[in-house]
């Protein structure tokens, strides 16, 4: 009877053992969890691009009204005592450089997306480094601009549209850090 016993045990191992369901497992976990990466990354693509988007748009505003009605400087005019190449009328001493490094981080925000585009599209550990890189630099640039916002929320006196834009570089900080850690999720994946 015990010989029996044993007999089964050792066939229920070795049919464990040769069977591939038992390696297949973890290894249909990962897809899963490497597909919903994708998702997650997908989501935050769009997100992060609809959020640069308004930000070039309310850049462009800022940047238009400046130079429509910056400093006018002719002939027997002289340059006023306090004078900066960065004036913006509206906001304050922080305002120029915001609505600056902001148009920078923009663009190259949104042009990360076409880099990002192509990772999510191909989803494997080659196209990871370019998606990555760009996204970096991105982040990296909005995160300057997220600086000069504190400042400018620091010195206060702004308009609404100021205020929605410092809202969403600090918003874009995190949310584009978020992105660049979920592509990461194709870094196991080589296909």
């Amino acid at each position: 009877m015990e010989g029996q016993r044993e007999k089964q045990s050792a066939s229920i191992y070795s049919s464990l053992l040769s069977s591939s369901s038992l390696f297949a497992f973890p290894t249909q976990i990962l897809a899963m969890a490497n597909d919903q990466m994708k998702s997650v990354a997908s989501l935050l693509l769009v997100l992060n691009f609809c959020m640069y988007a308004v930000v070039l748009g309310i850049g462009g505003w800022a940047m238009n009204r400046a130079i429509d009605h910056g400093f006018l400087i002719g002939p027997g005019f002289e340059l006023p005592a306090h004078f900066s190449p960065i004036y913006f009328p509206m906001g304050n001493a922080a305002t120029g450089f915001f609505v600056t490094f902001a148009l920078i981080a923009g663009v190259v925000g949104a042009a990360s997306v076409i880099s990002g585009l192509n990772h999510i599209r191909a989803w494997n550990s080659d196209s990871l480094p370019a998606a990555a890189s760009a996204g970096t630099i991105a982040w990296t640039l909005t995160l300057l601009a997220m600086g000069f916002a504190c400042k400018q929320i620091e010195l206060e006196v702004r308009n609404a549209r100021l205020r929605t834009m410092e809202a969403f570089m600090i918003i874009l900080s995190a949310t584009q850090l978020l992105y660049i850690a979920a592509i990461h999720g194709a870094a196991s994946l080589r296909r």
